[in-house]
């Protein structure tokens, strides 16, 4: 072959050391090529440069020969040298055959390769920045190379081109933001090493603006962090670090909405035995705190998801403190973004129609129809296992919450057996928030949330009660489920309004005034679910024996104070009234006189029921009088709290009709324990007045005889023996003697009112009740002589 004609303007001794396996001929042919292509440069004639450029990559470096290709890669590097500054109008010719060489088997092939692209790089300086992608995607390739030599000099490659980058003001981040989104998947640890260490540059050069991108890399730079290597760890977290500062500082141009699912999906932990997937839970965690605080009701349409990810993180012990504190902080910042704003429906706010409830199932019916409208939210949570939600369509005018999404993880978490107590707590504290916030629309869901929430009564944790109840409250007394009717204890026109207390309602600020607690939405009447909650709480109870007997005070008194006393008490009367069980009956109703008789929740009610000097106070008498006749000694007990001591002493005569069990006997010990309480003060201060209080003499006397001699006899029996002589107590002033006589008769004056035959006849016809009942059950009245006394 003519290699004169083949390979000019190369001469043939430089296209002979070029093939040369020796390094040393290789470099003298290098030299003297520079020294040529410097002639060209000073002659002006690129068409020479061009043919020598073309001719090294063709012919050598992309040769089958390695040694020729060796001596085109030198060849070419020297043509860069000495083309200096000008090198830049033959950059793409001299960069790409040097690139192809990078994927070379031998590793040698590999390294020269490098350090051609080196020689070439430093003297284009600046003017390889159009041809960065190409650079980086080779440098990529070299960073993950087997051989240390071939990785050494990459290294120093990869230096070059960075400091190159910071000088520079001319980087297209634009073309190079999606070979980085490609790239920065990569499982390799060195591959990663260098995506991270260059986004690390990137972000500190002030002329280049890579937060704008940061939603197109932030889900693989979380995935770097999960990376085994501590080294690429630190550096991942130094540059989520140096993000999280600048979207800090400039957070109107932060594009919080298209980075908030990346954050949820890895808020969530896949495998909790891998330690690098707490610090990905917990950067995760801390960025959303941020995003939360930050960007504000940009967030809600993201809520469910947020929560997804938040509430199982509340129950982390002090292994994962910081996870748990930035999720609690997290939680806490959502909930303050719900406002009454998000109550209202966009279909009302263009029409001007407001809804209301109906009184058979709690929907809302507006002017629209409103089954098209929750059909619509039905399909719009007809999955599970959500890990996030698609936001709101762009072309919405305003953020809107998600309150059907979130309800659904809520519910979920609360159904969950395996959900941690402060998880339940957390979960109950947002549906207490919900219905105060957004009552109408919550009310479309109380139906579904309505069987859970009694079924955590049963829950463990009293502070879970405790915050069952105040949801299940709220339910009860909220304005968006009022209806027009309220239980009435009976058919007669005894009638009792049902109210709300002043100031004893969570979160709620306190009235003043009736005509301001008959207006205030703060002191609303119960509304249709009040009498449901009450009848399902008592069905539960008769389920769950062991729940009445360790927690139902504790419930009952909760709501006491959530929903007024009078109320629990009228409402649960008038539903035992209609009890079927009788034995249940009649414990619940001994439970309730416990509660009413020792509770400090109940002293208002006492006082109410003391003098009955009212007709309202005369008729929740009696009300509660008819349904504690399931109990005899708990009636005869609601007759001293109300001073009805006649009534008390022509009960205690019929005891001698009842069947007195050793049960029996233990109330009745428990009764004289009672009265020797602070309650019965003014009982037993009523026992001076011997002349005025004859019938309470007899009916304590009536419980004496029942008891066998016990201790609680011996007590009692004291207690009589200090009822002073009537003509001693004579020697006061008689004027004054006059007036305590007048006071007592003006006292009683309201218990003719009511017709104490009737309620006698009531009590024997209850009794006589139970008395069958008992009866039926054991065949005949003789099978537990044991528990009978003659």
């Amino acid at each position: 072959m003519n290699t004169e004609k083949d390979f000019s303007p190369l001469t043939p001794n430089i296209v002979r050391a070029l093939n040369d396996k020796l390094y040393e001929k290789r470099k003298v042919a290098a030299l003297e090529i520079e020294k040529l292509v410097r002639e060209f440069v000073a002659q002006n004639n690129s068409t020479q440069i061009r043919h020598v450029i073309q001719i090294l990559a063709s012919e050598f470096a992309l040769s089958q020969h390695p040694h020729s290709r060796k001596g085109g890669l030198i060849g070419l590097a020297a043509c860069s040298i000495a083309l200096g500054k000008d090198s830049g109008l033959y950059l793409k010719e001299l960069i790409e055959p040097v690139l192809t060489c990078f994927n070379d088997s031998d590793s040698r092939l590999r390294y020269y390769a490098c350090e051609a692209l080196y020689n070439i790089v430093k003297v284009a300086r600046g003017a390889v920045l159009p041809h960065f992608n190409l650079l980086f995607d080779g440098l990529s390739k070299l960073a993950a190379d087997p051989d240390p030599n071939v990785k050494s000099g990459s290294e120093l490659l990869d230096r070059l081109l960075k400091d190159i980058v910071t000088e520079s003001n001319k980087f297209d981040l634009v073309a190079f933001v999606p070979l980085l989104r490609e790239r920065i998947y990569s499982n390799n640890q060195y591959a990663r090493q260098f995506i991270i260490s260059w986004i690390h540059v990137l972000e500190s050069v002030p002329d280049i603006n890579l937060l704008d991108y940061l939603p197109e890399i932030l889900d693989g730079l979380f995935q770097i962090l999960g990376d085994n290597s501590k080294e690429i760890r630190r550096t991942c977290e130094v540059v989520l670090g140096e993000f999280l500062k600048e979207i800090k500082k400039t957070p109107s141009s932060v594009k919080f909405a298209e980075m908030a699912n990346i954050l949820v999906i890895h808020c969530q932990v896949a495998d909790e035995t891998k330690l690098t997937n707490d610090l990905i839970q917990l950067t995760a965690m801390t960025w959303m705190r941020e995003f939360i605080q930050l960007a504000g009701r940009v967030m809600l349409p993201y809520s469910s998801g947020i929560l997804t990810a938040v509430l199982p993180c509340l129950s982390y012990d002090d292994r994962k403190k910081n996870t748990k504190e930035a999720a609690s902080a997290c939680n806490h910042s959502l909930m303050k973004l719900v406002t009454p704003e998000d109550d209202e429906d966009e279909d009302e706010d263009k029409s001007g129609s407001t809804g209301s409830l109906s009184r058979e199932d709690g929907q809302p019916k507006t002017e629209t129809d409103g089954n098209d409208m929750l059909n619509a939210s039905q399909e719009s949570v007809g999955f599970s296992n959500i890990s996030f939600f698609t936001p709101a369509s762009a072309d919405r005018p305003q953020v809107t919450l998600d309150l059907d999404g979130i309800v659904q993880v809520l519910d979920r978490h609360l159904r969950d057996s395996s959900t941690g107590m402060m998880t339940r707590i957390a979960v109950l504290k947002w549906l207490y928030h919900l219905y105060i916030k957004t009552p109408r629309k919550m009310f479309r869901h109380t139906d579904s949330l309505f069987p859970m929430l009694l079924k955590t009564l049963s829950d463990e944790s009293d502070e879970v009660i405790l915050k069952d109840l105040e949801v299940l409250a709220e339910i009860a007394s909220s304005p968006a489920g009022q209806t027009d009717q309220v239980g009435s204890c009976d058919s007669t026109d005894n009638k009792l309004e049902l109210k709300v207390p002043e100031s004893t309602k969570p979160g709620q600020q306190p009235s003043t005034g009736s005509k301001a607690a008959d207006s205030s939405p703060s002191t609303p009447s119960m509304n249709s679910y009040f009498y449901k909650f009450m009848i399902n709480l008592l069905k539960r109870f008769s389920l769950e024996r062991k729940l009445l007997e360790n927690r139902g005070a504790f419930i009952i008194r909760q709501l006491c104070l959530l929903l007024h006393a009078e109320n629990i008490f009228h409402s649960m009367a008038d539903i035992l009234l209609k009890e079927e069980d009788l034995k249940f009956a009649s414990t619940m109703v001994q439970t309730l006189n416990t509660i009413l008789l020792t509770s400090a929740e109940l002293f208002q009610l006492r006082n109410q029921l003391k003098d009955l000097r009212t007709q309202e106070s005369c008729a929740l008498f009696c009300c509660l009088y008819r349904s504690w006749c399931h109990n005899p000694v708990a009636t005869v007990s609601l007759c001293f709290l109300t001073q009805n001591y006649k009534h008390a002493y022509d009960l205690i005569q019929k005891f001698g009709d009842l069947e007195v069990t050793v049960d029996f006997l233990m109330e009745v010990d428990k009764l004289v324990q009672l009265i020797e309480s602070p309650i019965f003060t003014y009982l037993r201060l009523q026992l001076l007045d011997v002349e005025n209080n004859p019938y309470l003499i007899k009916a304590l006397y009536g419980l004496l005889m029942l008891l066998p001699q016990s201790q609680a006899f011996q007590l009692l029996s004291h207690r009589l023996q200090c009822v002073p002589n009537p003509e001693l107590m004579r020697t006061v002033d008689e004027s004054k003697y006059m007036d305590s006589k007048q006071q007592v008769v003006s006292k009683r004056a309201s218990h003719t009112q009511m017709d104490y035959n009737e309620l006698l006849q009531h009590f024997d016809l209850v009794q006589s009740k139970h008395l069958e009942v008992r009866h039926q059950r054991s065949g005949r009245a003789s099978d537990h002589p044991d528990r009978k006394l003659m």
